[in-house]
């Protein structure tokens, strides 16, 4: 059954709310969800940042200081991936393309989240390996790599196979 935008929703997808409060809803759900990965990334975007003026900085490996850089520039993508959703909310903002920009802003927000955990296990991977040598780093890195795509990844295919995929809630 379809409803147009002026339409309630009915009780099948257990809310009443017409189609333009879900876009809005959603699209609001997006922007807490970008707010959360963009102060996570903020956080450690700074601890990067202090890194070269600490001592212990200058007795890195040449593949340290590489894994080094390589962690601040994926800071910046995931900070600029993150703002690309406020950019294109910005420039299409009252041109009714709320559910354009819901779409794109879900996107967004899912490479944002992958680039995060490549963030978040490089860190890690550099932090242990300047402590604990190569294979510590290694270890840590692969540990926070596998058990974040694990949890962002087996959760909601458990939670989306008990309802059946069928999107409700969304």
């Amino acid at each position: 059954m379809s409803t147009t935008d002026s339409e309630p929703r009915g009780t099948e997808r257990g809310r009443n709310e017409t189609s333009a409060e879900r876009w809005d809803r959603n699209w609001a759900d997006i922007q807490q969800e970008l707010r959360i990965v963009q102060t996570g990334t903020q956080i450690l975007g700074g601890f990067l940042l202090t890194l070269p003026f600490q001592q212990r900085f200058r007795s890195l490996t040449e593949l340290q200081e590489t894994t080094y850089l390589v962690l601040v520039v994926l800071a910046v993508v995931v900070t600029v991936v993150a703002l690309s959703a406020v950019a294109t909310h910005r420039l299409v903002f009252r041109q009714r393309q709320k559910h354009e920009l819901v779409r794109a802003g879900s996107a967004i927000l899912l490479v944002a989240l992958f680039a995060s955990a490549l963030l978040f296990a490089g860190t890690v991977l550099f932090v242990f390996d300047v402590v604990l040598g190569d294979r510590g780093g290694l270890v840590g890195g692969a540990a926070v790599f596998i058990g974040t795509a694990a949890l962002w990844t087996t959760l909601p295919f458990v939670l989306r196979r008990r309802t059946g995929g069928s999107g409700q809630g969304s």
